[in-house]
């Protein structure tokens, strides 16, 4: 639970952004605190993805602005991103270089993480030799190898069976718990926003059209929320026009 005066970590302001005449976000705005998991849903192309691009920076917003109180920032892509010529280790590296730490202590650090993630015997590993769950689980460690205020989860649970799902839903809730950051997860799978969030964020066309607890978002009377938790072709999210 936040402190009433607590300062969010992170703010994105009246977040406008065009591609050529068509308009993907028409002036988003919200907050995040420390311990705090957002979740950003919608269907496709509603533009989530675009969000999470100007809040890590890829991408600059034709208007607006995204205050970030810290800039130490952990990014979980979709795809788990990994160099299959670096080993697990040397993957994790990379993420320290700016650090300037020694050999020894890269490992030191490299082995902590890998242990809150279940991989700890994985050091020496190669990407190929990783099934998805662990090779997903090892980005998960390289994001936070920083000890990150702020963390980024791009569809962190796309591709993966419902099993594993589960198994990197807990591993989110587990690095949430222990490392107190303000999280954003970009997901439109019910199971990771109900599982994972403490509030959420509906988007459509641009727009934040529903907001709450994720626990309320089954019985929402919102048009949006009501469509989008149910999965009906019936309501305001008209099929082929997002």
């Amino acid at each position: 639970m936040r402190e009433r005066n607590e300062e969010p970590v992170l703010e994105v302001v009246n977040i406008h952004k065009a591609f050529g005449d068509r308009p993907i976000l028409r002036g988003v705005s919200f907050q995040v605190y420390a311990g705090e998991m957002l979740g950003l849903i919608g269907p496709s192309g509603c533009g989530k993805s675009t969000l999470l691009k100007i809040i890590c920076g890829l991408l600059e917003p034709d208007e607006g602005e995204v205050i970030k109180r810290s800039d130490d920032i952990g990014l979980v892509f979709q795809g788990s991103a990994l160099l299959n010529s670096l080993s697990v280790r040397d993957n994790l590296a990379i993420a320290l270089e700016r650090k300037k730490y020694s050999r020894a202590k890269q490992d030191e650090v490299i082995r902590e993480k890998l242990q809150l993630v279940g991989l700890r015997d994985f050091f020496d590993a190669f990407p190929t030799s990783l099934s998805g769950g662990q090779q997903k689980r090892t980005s998960f460690a390289r994001a936070i190898v920083n000890d990150p205020r702020i963390i980024l989860y791009d569809e962190p649970t796309t591709g993966l069976d419902p099993v594993m799902s589960t198994v990197i839903e807990d591993y989110m809730i587990e690095l949430g718990q222990k490392l107190r950051p303000a999280s954003i997860v970009v997901t439109h799978q019910y199971s990771t926003w109900s599982r994972t969030t403490d509030r959420v964020l509906l988007m459509h066309a641009g727009n934040i059209v529903w907001e709450g607890d994720p626990a309320d978002g089954m019985t929402s009377d919102n048009p949006y929320m009501k469509q989008f938790a149910h999965a009906t072709k019936e309501g305001p999210m008209l099929a082929g026009s997002v």
